[in-house]
């Protein structure tokens, strides 16, 4: 299918699949997308929970615990969500597992049309480097605070039983890859999650928020980036 590279609203680049209309991340906005739903909602969100005497993550910069937490990404895509991620571990001296899967990598030449780097930080252009040259199937650390683990496989291979603290759900809308969005899908999730493990997606319909609560999961459906109303967030 061919494929480009397009500047959403907020500056930042992401991939569009034109044969479908469907972009790596929200035309509104690929960096303001990712911050609001994975890292504010998500990340933040679970400290918080996890730390409720140290409700100060959105404010300022602090050691809030040597506790490790483990992330799994449904999409690792162009990197951004973990490259946002791989900052706030260190801002916060928060370790960080990340395990990123994808099924089919992003090309070397697409990344290097990403403006990522320019936009959040031209001082971590080797972080963002590094994340890309990770190779498939190994462990390795990028920062001292954050380690990654790139797989290349399909969302129904996942076989981890409760090994994570959260999940960012990032895969293609139920639009074009509804299979992606059904009951047996978010049933994996589920059991890959940790007991109170919390999972967040930037998308909202009746349907998913169904099939969630249906496996046990306590769902909230939250304000949404800026171009969607609403985004959701389920506890285990």
């Amino acid at each position: 299918m061919k494929r480009k590279i397009i500047t959403t609203e907020d500056g930042s680049k992401t991939i569009q699949i034109e044969d479908w209309n469907e972009q790596y991340h929200s035309k509104h906005g690929a960096i303001n997308e990712a911050n609001h739903v994975f890292i504010k909602s998500g990340l933040l969100h679970f400290l918080n929970k996890i730390y409720p005497d140290n409700k100060c993550h959105l404010e300022r910069s602090r050691n809030v615990s040597n506790k490790k937490i483990s992330i799994l990404e449904i999409g690792l895509g162009t990197g951004l969500n973990a490259f946002l991620t791989a900052i706030e571990a260190e801002r916060l001296k928060q370790p960080i597992n990340y395990v990123g899967v994808e099924a089919y990598p992003v090309a070397d030449t697409e990344v290097s049309q990403l403006n990522y780097v320019e936009e959040i930080d031209e001082n971590r252009s080797d972080l963002f480097k590094k994340l890309h040259e990770n190779k498939w199937e190994t462990t390795n650390a990028l920062t001292s605070y954050f380690k990654l683990t790139k797989r290349q496989q399909f969302f129904s291979d996942i076989k981890d039983i409760s090994q994570f603290d959260l999940i960012y759900f990032d895969a293609f809308g139920a639009r074009v890859q509804p299979e992606l969005w059904t009951k047996d899908i978010f049933k994996i999730m589920y059991n890959a999650l940790k007991p109170k493990g919390v999972l967040v997606t930037y998308a909202a319909i009746g349907e998913v928020k169904r099939a969630m609560k249906a496996l046990g999961f306590t769902v909230e459906r939250l304000e949404g980036p800026p171009g969607k109303r609403h985004m959701l967030r389920a506890t285990k």
